[in-house]
C-alpha cells in the first residue's frame, strides 16, 4: 500500500506541474475469489485483480477527471495530462473543488475492517458443496436447487488531495448464499438464504445457511393471492432496510439541490415517529458499513440522523454542500453503519401486535418515486390472523406514499439484521393499500 500512497501523491504533485490549482486522485486495488456449484458439481472458478486510479483537476472552477487501470507511472502522468487538458475547457462551476482543508481526516482510526480472506478455491468449493448438500438432504419438499455460491473479497483505498492529505485502509468481505428450488402439487417456489460477514469467523456455518434456505423456501409452497384491502403491513427484517434506503435517497444531498425528493425542505421537521431515532457511527470498529473518511477525505463523525423524529441532518458531499449553500457532513460515497432505535418486540411479537395483516418478506420491482414519494410494488408474503400466521401469500401489490408510511410506522422489532449498513428489525406500518384478486 505504501507504492499506491506514493502514486497517488505523484499523481497529485504532477498535476499542480501542470499549473493546476488543486487536485484529488483516488487509488483502488482489489483481489476475490467467487466459486459457484449446483448439485455436487463445480460450475465456475473465478479470480479476479483489479485495480484503477481516477484523478480530478481543477483549473480554478473548472474541472477534468480521467482514469486508467494501467498504474505504471507513464499511464498514470497521461490520465493525468487528460485530466488537465479536459479542465481547460469545461465551464466554471461555482460548486466544484476540493472539500475544505479543516475538515479533512488527518488523523483518523485504524477501524480492524481488513481480516485475512481465505481465497483458497478447495476451500471455497467444499463449503458450497456442504452448503448446497445439507439443503438437498433434509426435505423432500426440496426437489432442486440454484445452487450455492462463496465469494471473499479484499483489497484497499488510497485517497490524496493538493491539501497535502493521504489516506488509505484496507477491507474485506467473505459471503455464502444457497438458492433453493421447493415444490408442492404442480406449483414450485424459490428463495434462499445467505451470510456475510468481514472476518470469516462470524460466517454461519454452511448447516445453518442450509437451514435458513430451507424454511424460507418450503414456507412459500402453497402461496395463493388475497382479496384487494387495506390492512396493517409488516416489512420483515430482510427487506426492512430498504425503506429506510428510500429516506437516504430523499435527504441526500443530490435529491436535494435538485428539488428531486419528497423531502424537500424538511431539516428539522417531523418525518418519523416521534418516538424513533437514527444514529449514525462510522467508527464501529469491523462495520460492514464503516469507513475512516469519506470519498473526499473529510473525517466522518458519529451524528444523529433523526432524534425523536426530528431530521437533525441531510446527507452531503461538498459540491452538493455547496449547491445548498451548507457544509458537507462527510457522506461522499455513502452513509456509514444507521442503527435504528427498536422495542422489545421479536417478530413474533410483532405479529401478535398487528392481529389482522400482511407480513411482507419479498418487495419487488421499481415503482418508487422518490420526488413524490409514491411507492407501489410488487410483494410476497404472509397473511396473518390473530396475530399467526395463515398462509403464504404471492402476485400482490402494496402502495402507499412514502411520507405517510415513514410517519406512520408504529413499531420496530428487536429482529436486527446485522448484514446491512443499515441496521433495523422488522417494522410494522399503520396500513398500506394491498392489491390482490
Amino acid at each position: 500500500m505504501h507504492k499506491a500512497k506514493q502514486a497517488v501523491e505523484e499523481a497529485i504533485a504532477f498535476a499542480k506541474s501542470l499549473g493546476a490549482s488543486a487536485a484529488e486522485c483516488a487509488l483502488s486495488q482489489s483481489r476475490g475469489l467467487s466459486v459457484d456449484s449446483r448439485l455436487g458439481e463445480v460450475e465456475t472458478v473465478e479470480f479476479n485483480q483489479d485495480g484503477s486510479l481516477g484523478i480530478t483537476v481543477y483549473r480554478g472552477q473548472s474541472k477534468g477527471a480521467a482514469a486508467t487501470a494501467d498504474l505504471n507511472p507513464d499511464a498514470v502522468r497521461a490520465a493525468v495530462t487528460k485530466a488537465n487538458d479536459i479542465a481547460r475547457y469545461t465551464s466554471q462551476d461555482p460548486a466544484a473543488g476540493l472539500a475544505d482543508a479543516q475538515l479533512m481526516a488527518y488523523d483518523y482510526p485504524d477501524l480492524g475492517l481488513y481480516f485475512d480472506a481465505n481465497m483458497d478455491p478447495q476451500h471455497a468449493i467444499d463449503i458450497t458443496k456442504a452448503c448446497e448438500q445439507a439443503a438437498l438432504d433434509k426435505d423432500p419438499r426440496i426437489i432442486n436447487s440454484d445452487g450455492a455460491n462463496y465469494s471473499a473479497h479484499a483489497g484497499f483505498r488510497v485517497y490524496g488531495n493538493s491539501h497535502g492529505f493521504t489516506g488509505a485502509y484496507m477491507s474485506s468481505r467473505q459471503s455464502l448464499s444457497c438458492v433453493l428450488i421447493g415444490k408442492q402439487g404442480d406449483v414450485m417456489e424459490r428463495d434462499y438464504a445467505y451470510t456475510l460477514a468481514r472476518d470469516p469467523s462470524q460466517l454461519k456455518r454452511p448447516e445453518e445457511v442450509a437451514a435458513e434456505a430451507i424454511e424460507a423456501t418450503v414456507s412459500r409452497l402453497g402461496a395463493r393471492s388475497i382479496d384487494t384491502c387495506k390492512v396493517p403491513v409488516i416489512f420483515h427484517r430482510d427487506v426492512a432496510h430498504g425503506l429506510f434506503g428510500h429516506l437516504v435517497a430523499a435527504i441526500s444531498g443530490g435529491s436535494l439541490y435538485r428539488k428531486s425528493s419528497f423531502l424537500l425542505d424538511s431539516l428539522h421537521t417531523q418525518v418519523l415517529p416521534s418516538w424513533l431515532n437514527i444514529h449514525e457511527d462510522p467508527h464501529i470498529v469491523g462495520g460492514l458499513a464503516s469507513s475512516p473518511f469519506d470519498h473526499e477525505g473529510v473525517r466522518t463523525q458519529a451524528r444523529d440522523i433523526v432524534t425523536a423524529g426530528e431530521l437533525n441532518t441531510y446527507l452531503l458531499t461538498s459540491y452538493a454542500a455547496r449547491k445548498l449553500d451548507m457544509q458537507t457532513t462527510g457522506h461522499a460515497g455513502g452513509i456509514h453503519n444507521w442503527r435504528v432505535s427498536h422495542g422489545d418486540d421479536d417478530l413474533a411479537a410483532l405479529c401478535r401486535r398487528m392481529g389482522t395483516g400482511l407480513l411482507l418478506t419479498e418487495v419487488m420491482g421499481q415503482g418508487v418515486n422518490i420526488v413524490t414519494g409514491d411507492y407501489s410494488r410488487g410483494a410476497a408474503g404472509f397473511w396473518v390472523e390473530n396475530g399467526e400466521l395463515q398462509y403464504p401469500v404471492s402476485e400482490i401489490t402494496i402502495a402507499g406514499n412514502l411520507t405517510q408510511m415513514l410517519r406512520s410506522i408504529v413499531a420496530i422489532g428487536n429482529d436486527i439484521d446485522p448484514r446491512h449498513g443499515i441496521q433495523t428489525g422488522s417494522i410494522l406500518l399503520e396500513q398500506l393499500s394491498v392489491a390482490g384478486n
